[in-house]
């Protein structure tokens, strides 16, 4: 990263890189989902405010792109470990830095319903956090967009709170749910090869309803640091009867196994976290 892209990343969130994809890579990419085109389906409207209001969101059905059947899958799999995605992630996300989940494909047509702002950093979650010491910067989860169409200005897609990863304030629940913008949300624009990078968790994001007369077609590739492990196969794997072992933990206390999970950074609620009350017993909390 250069120093502008330093400075735009440090105080907006979010990066643009653009023309990451040639011609050709553009349209094999394309052609990739073409081939696959009666797997591409509408999910279920999820929305009640009349601002996000339209048909269910496309997704790519029964596949991950990385499962195609060759020369298919090839496009996708270079996206991976592309030059200009490593060369950013390790000045984002530090050295080591592992997928984490995905990729996934997200699609849209004429009058594809939007979705809430979310992420915020709000509670903070240390695993998806932004933070910046002795002149480096570190974020838990990036997450990579590579744009296969355009996203011309006022046709909706991704759309963010600038600068929000920096917020001290709740995220207000007009902004949330996109009845008062409150001149804080914005689509970014971008063109079919363009790549986004935005603080996944860390920044308010979201999706702004589909307005364009083209197909809108993303890539995302859930990218965390080394430390940190969102979702995906962490969440089966860290029970302690499955990370240490079932006759490790037979027997011990709630309290006792609540210590022996294994890594798995975004519980939500399912996860036992201890607290000691005021006499001095360890208790567990849900």
């Amino acid at each position: 990263m250069n120093a502008e892209e330093r400075y735009h990343w440090d105080i907006t969130g979010y990066l643009v890189v653009r023309n990451v994809l040639s011609t050709d890579e553009l349209k094999a990419a394309n052609d990739a989902l073409d081939h696959y085109a009666d797997h591409i389906r509408a999910g279920s409207r999820r929305q009640q405010n009349p601002e996000l209001e339209g048909t269910g969101r496309l997704g790519l059905r029964d596949y991950n792109v990385l499962q195609f059947e060759k020369p298919y899958c090839d496009p996708f799999r270079n996206m991976l470990a592309h030059p200009e995605i490593i060369s950013r992630l390790k000045v984002m996300c530090g050295k080591g830095f592992r997928l984490d989940h995905g990729p996934q494909f997200i699609g849209g047509v004429n009058g594809t319903q939007g979705g809430t702002q979310h992420g915020s950093g709000d509670p903070h979650k240390p695993w998806v956090g932004y933070h910046h010491q002795n002149g480096n910067m570190y974020v838990g989860g990036v997450t990579v967009t590579w744009n296969l169409t355009d996203a011309d200005p006022g046709v909706g897609g991704f759309g963010c709170v600038a600068g929000s990863h920096k917020s001290k304030y709740p995220m207000p629940s007009d902004v949330r749910d996109q009845t008062n913008l409150m001149g804080c949300v914005s689509q970014i624009p971008m063109k079919g090869g363009d790549v986004l990078f935005f603080m996944d968790g860390a920044q308010t994001h979201g999706t702004m309803p589909w307005k364009a007369d083209h197909m809108r077609r993303t890539i995302l590739f859930k990218f965390a640091g080394r430390t940190s492990a969102r979702t995906g196969p962490a969440q089966q794997l860290a029970p302690p009867e499955t990370y240490w072992d079932k006759e490790i933990v037979d027997g011990m206390t709630e309290a006792q196994k609540a210590v022996m999970w294994g890594p798995y950074s975004n519980y939500r609620s399912d996860f036992p976290t201890l607290t000691v009350t005021e006499n001095g017993a360890v208790e567990v909390e849900s």
